[in-house]
């Protein structure tokens, strides 16, 4: 069942109001395909716009925060934690982690695939004056913890 329409199949966001407060984890990944060179610019700090991966750190914690006013059925939520993890994984990739937790009535996974989203358009965006090849691939829900569904592992790669 789709919890996202009503029963006359209009778009309508969940009423939460009567679910128990747990705590809820998602983790989100997304992977960033460049060439070699483009990689070994990063890892070495010659990048002229500065620390790519810092950019990409804020602007995924950022878009975590704001999942809400993108995804227009999503609840506001106040999120306790919000992680973004960029490793280097020469010579032609980045991996890019995203974690958000809170304790509430809904699921951050929509926080945690933003995050992981945003941060990769992001190391896009820094880098495309030098490799307007680069791929964002793979973007998936890890895991997440929490709620009526409980614990889910995502068992493929």
């Amino acid at each position: 069942m789709l919890t996202h329409l009503d029963n006359q199949g209009r778009a309508n966001m969940v009423d939460v109001t009567a679910k128990s407060v747990t705590e809820r984890q998602a983790t989100a990944q997304a992977l960033v395909q460049m060439k070699a060179e483009t990689l070994a610019m990063i890892q070495d700090g010659g990048h002229p716009k500065g620390d790519v991966f810092a950019v990409a750190r804020i602007a995924g914690i950022q878009a975590a925060k704001r999942t809400h006013e993108l995804i227009p059925l999503c609840h506001p939520l106040l999120l306790t934690s919000v992680k973004v993890n960029l490793e280097a994984r020469p010579p032609e990739q980045v991996l890019i982690t995203a974690t958000c937790k809170l304790a509430g009535q809904t699921g951050v996974e929509m926080e945690a695939l933003t995050a992981a989203s945003i941060a990769a358009l992001t190391l896009y965006d820094m880098c495309k004056a030098v490799d307007k090849d680069m791929q964002i691939q793979q973007v998936h829900l890890v895991e997440k913890l929490g709620g009526k569904s409980g614990h889910y592992v995502r068992t493929q790669d």
